[in-house]
């Protein structure tokens, strides 16, 4: 799990944010049962009915309808799993501590073990086909296959800082995130890796862009940081606390399902929700009693968040 130790930071710039009394009034939300009381680290859907969530233990879940069920698959592997991602129906990955990596060419009914040089833990990955993807994690970590994960190669960093987040828009076009402030950009596929600044050290914990120019990375105590031009600069857009908050919170995970609609779950289950590409995020309030991990938008009207405690919550938004 991510060290707690991490989010501290101090707060710099403010962005307009609204109060929880005007949380939008055509969302629903309704937790799941998943069977496990582990903490969820990731989630992901294909669709509106197909999706998998990981976490503690070596812990794989998977529904066919939307999450009304969840059943457990077996990974393989006892240990934290951090993340996973689908390309298909069938092509899978799931990732985690002491270099896991395991794919699943079967939905996830089966996982084969994929082998790395260094047991470091693993955060993030990104894919932009079957064949070709990227993962990141502690101490710097850059993993690239061209194969599907059958040959991983490292890819050169330039930091030793833990990466947690990565994300390519194109095949040579890729941002990868972590601590001490850390943004790392490429546009070669990862050959080279630039270091970029975003004005703080906070701990980064995740990054979307929407096209090549507009991306946001968040991280602890309420860090946003958005840029227009490709990451040549960030603009601090730091979330404030709202009238009824004691202290800031940790933003966890970012996601667009548009140019103007994004979302952003975190610490104590706290949601925020954009509808005019950034300008202004309102406050959601609390989506479950726990912290949220892993969020995933499979279109506009559906998401679903997953956390401590065995959590998932399903997002809904009406028309």
């Amino acid at each position: 799990m991510l060290n707690k130790a991490l989010f501290t930071f101090a707060l710099v710039a403010l962005l307009p944010l609204s109060s929880p009394s005007a949380a939008e009034s055509n969302l629903t939300t309704a937790s799941q049962k998943t069977g496990t009381e582990v903490t969820l680290m990731g989630v992901h859907f294909r669709d509106a009915q197909l999706g998998w969530a990981v976490g503690s233990g070596g812990t794989v879940l998977k529904t066919l309808n939307g999450g009304q069920k969840w059943k457990k698959l077996a990974s393989g592997t006892s240990v934290q799993l951090t993340n996973v991602l689908f390309v298909d129906e069938k092509h899978g990955w799931i990732i985690g501590a002491n270099g896991t990596i395991r794919s699943s060419l079967d939905g996830g009914t089966s996982w084969a073990a994929q082998l790395i040089d260094s047991p470091v833990p693993l955060y993030g990955l990104s894919f932009v086909s079957s064949q070709e993807g990227w993962i990141v994690g502690g101490n710097g970590t850059i993993l690239h296959t061209t194969d599907g994960g059958v040959h991983w190669t490292d890819q050169p960093s330039t930091t030793t800082a833990a990466l947690y987040a990565v994300q390519f828009i194109t095949p040579r076009r890729g941002t990868a995130v972590g601590a001490v402030g850390t943004v790392l950009a490429t546009e070669d596929g990862g050959a080279t890796w630039v270091a970029q600044k975003t004005q703080g050290s906070v701990t980064l914990f995740d990054v979307h862009f929407v096209d090549p120019s507009t991306g946001w990375v968040v991280g602890n105590a309420g860090a946003m940081f958005h840029t227009t031009d490709g990451g040549s600069h960030w603009v601090d857009r730091t979330l404030p606390c709202s009238r009824t908050c004691t202290r800031l919170t940790d933003l966890l995970r970012i996601r667009f399902t548009d140019p103007k609609t994004g979302w952003i779950v975190g610490e104590r289950g706290m949601a925020y929700h954009t509808t005019d590409s950034g300008f202004t995020w309102v406050e959601q309030g609390a989506l479950a009693n726990v912290s949220l991990f892993g969020l995933s938008f499979p279109n506009s009207l559906h998401g679903w968040a997953s956390g401590e405690k065995g959590t998932i919550v399903h997002l809904k938004l009406g028309r």
